[in-house]
């Protein structure tokens, strides 16, 4: 009997009734949009707002009800069903970074898919939310059928030795597990860059600042998959030039962002949005601030 098989198997044993995490979902001319959640994060209050001033920071607390000790954004991971392929947008945390993420494998059953029917895993970066649901209790990679795909610039970020040593104390546990996983891959990867398109009807864009080699992926030319580019429902919407420390370059991070959301209401692009309310939504813009419409 194979690993995953045996896997699989003991999961089947030992399953117990589980909720449907399927979130919202969107129709695009040649293909469907489904919203999977992964849970959600369990953060510090300041975790994005820390490098607001005291009274702006408040004032954004207030208007969109936020907790000041705990910040608890969701996870949604983007499907993309064209009929052929089932390609999924990151693979989530798995089990080893917070217990409140790490639930793919229950929204994956409630739309009616195992991990052998996605055919591609599109990395938009290579963060433990994003990346850790990549490899079983054996260290075999979960999509066993799938392609994997990501930026040159991320990959190479991740495998460089130094990453680890100057990435600092917090986010060091961040490039070892990036490190491992993707080595684990790193044969059966194949490499985007800037403005390819890596399989019909989806475009890859260059966003950095959260990592030095995200990706974005416009689908069909109607839907943006934002990855962290655009990370929150509020300061990113509010004031997207504002830098924050939930972002390893505030400032690249800052100026990618403005440019994005400059992109997605010219161009009149629906959002999927890894850490955004419900998913799926779009933004309206005032002068140089905008806000975020879910659904």
């Amino acid at each position: 009997m194979k690993r995953r098989d045996f896997l699989a198997l003991s999961a089947a044993a030992l399953a117990l009734p589980r909720a449907g995490f399927a979130a919202t979902e969107m129709t695009l001319p040649d293909a469907k949009l489904t919203m999977l959640s992964d849970g959600k994060l369990t953060l510090p209050g300041d975790f994005v707002l820390g490098g607001l001033d005291a009274a702006e920071a408040a004032m954004i607390r207030q208007k969109f009800g936020l907790d000041p000790d705990s910040y608890t954004p969701p996870c949604n991971l983007t499907l993309y069903q064209d009929g052929t392929r089932n390609v999924l947008f990151d693979v989530g945390a798995g089990p080893d970074f917070m217990p409140s993420a790490g639930k793919l494998d229950a929204a994956l059953d409630a739309v009616g898919l195992t991990h052998d029917d996605i055919t591609h895993v599109v990395f938009t970066h290579a963060h433990p939310d994003h990346l850790w649901g990549l490899l079983d209790d054996f260290d075999d990679p979960k999509f066993a059928n799938a392609e994997y795909l990501i930026g040159r610039a991320e990959f190479d970020y991740w495998l460089n030795p130094n990453t680890v040593h100057t990435i600092g104390d917090a986010r060091a546990s961040f490039a070892v597990g990036a490190a491992r996983r993707l080595g684990s891959i790193a044969e059966q990867l194949q490499f985007i860059e800037d403005g390819a398109e890596p399989l019909p009807g989806i475009t890859a864009r260059l966003t950095p600042g959260h990592t030095p080699g995200h990706m974005a992926f416009v689908l069909g030319g109607k839907v943006l998959v934002t990855g962290d580019a655009i990370s929150n429902n509020h300061l990113a919407f509010l004031r997207p030039d504002a830098p924050s420390p939930s972002d390893q370059d505030p400032d690249l991070a800052a100026t990618t962002r403005v440019a994005l959301l400059d992109q997605i209401t010219a161009d009149e692009l629906a959002i999927a949005g890894f850490h955004l309310p419900g998913g799926l939504g779009h933004a309206t813009r005032e002068g140089d601030s905008y806000t975020y419409i879910e659904g």
